[in-house]
């Protein structure tokens, strides 16, 4: 194990740096964000729109069209967190919930996983956004929509464009012939 040393432990993040070797043998002083993780859901309706938020984001200078997601709580499952997302954060619960994949964000500099989740069969729950969500809006999109949001440039946010793809293979896999 390599030894690492805290520069800064916040409440979503932990930075330490760590001396490594590379597979090369070249020697180095890595700084690493350590995150906790995180769940995002691509949620599709009966009429097979995908619910995206219009979501305030300082950090990237504005507003970004995203799907439901959040930052997994200590010990938890991220099937539970992207439930609780969901009714959080769309409205919604799912009948349906299923793992499509996981994405790694900047592996660059950090270790944070992204688990990615196709919903379906949805109904209507009360949203509860926290104090520190600003969500403009939530939109039902149909998804050759969202896709094109995607090609247009509209959407930007890494997880949400994963997801989306994740949700229209599936689509697309159900609706071929067998």
């Amino acid at each position: 194990m390599v030894p690492s040393r805290d520069v800064y432990r916040g409440e979503v993040v932990h930075l330490t740096t760590e001396d490594v070797r590379l597979p090369n043998g070249f020697e180095m002083t890595l700084e690493i964000v350590r995150h906790p993780g995180a769940s995002a859901i691509a949620a599709l309706d009966d009429a097979g729109a995908v619910i995206l938020l219009h979501q305030y984001r300082h950090a990237a200078g504005g507003y970004l069209w995203e799907v439901p997601a959040g930052k997994l709580d200590a010990g938890e499952p991220p099937e539970v967190c992207a439930a609780r997302e969901l009714g959080e954060e769309a409205g919604v619960a799912a009948e349906e919930l299923v793992r499509v994949g996981e994405i790694v964000t900047c592996p660059g500099f950090c270790d944070e996983l992204i688990h990615l989740f196709v919903a379906t069969k949805l109904r209507p729950v009360p949203p509860t956004p926290g104090e520190d969500e600003v969500i403009a809006r939530i939109e039902h999109i149909p998804l050759a929509d969202a896709m094109g949001m995607i090609d247009a440039g509209e959407i930007r946010d890494a997880k949400t464009i994963a997801a989306l793809l994740h949700a229209d293979r599936r689509v697309h896999r159900t609706q071929e012939p067998s």
